[in-house]
């Protein structure tokens, strides 16, 4: 990521941490839509559920300028996530089911400029949790 998408990510999230409540249902909304089947690996209260994305996401958001000091903590939740039944594939959908929250969030602002830095600090991200989960032992 260029530090000018950091800086757009972190500016534009702080404008989503009011509605985060809202964006985290819309979120679940459409990764429900987008891919049915992972409906069964959310097993709690998905306003708890909601609430635990916005922490992450915050997190993240805020360490993307130093995105080499949380890189345990995202491969510790990567591991976590396999143990959940997350599988590679689904990372396009939650990625997709992001960028469309984003998207629907901040309406005609959501820029190509601003989806491309969000995009990139998906993949960031995404790719981390992928790598990580490559390396969890597979159950025989």
């Amino acid at each position: 990521m260029t530090p000018e998408q950091v800086t757009l990510v972190q500016q534009s999230f702080a404008q989503v941490l009011p509605i985060r409540e809202q964006a985290a249902r819309i979120f679940y909304d459409r990764l429900f839509t987008l891919d049915p089947s992972l409906r069964p690996l959310f097993k709690g209260d998905m306003r708890s559920q909601g609430a635990k994305l916005m922490s992450a996401l915050t997190f993240v958001v805020g360490s993307l300028h130093k995105v080499e000091t949380i890189l345990d903590e995202v491969s510790m939740l990567a591991r976590r996530h396999v143990g959940y039944g997350v599988e590679e594939r689904h990372y396009a959908v939650v990625g997709s089911a992001l960028l469309g929250t984003l998207e629907e969030a901040f309406g005609p602002d959501f820029t190509p400029s601003l989806s491309a830095a969000w995009g990139a600090a998906y993949r960031l991200l995404a790719d981390a949790m992928i790598n990580a989960a490559r390396k969890v032992p597979q159950a025989a």
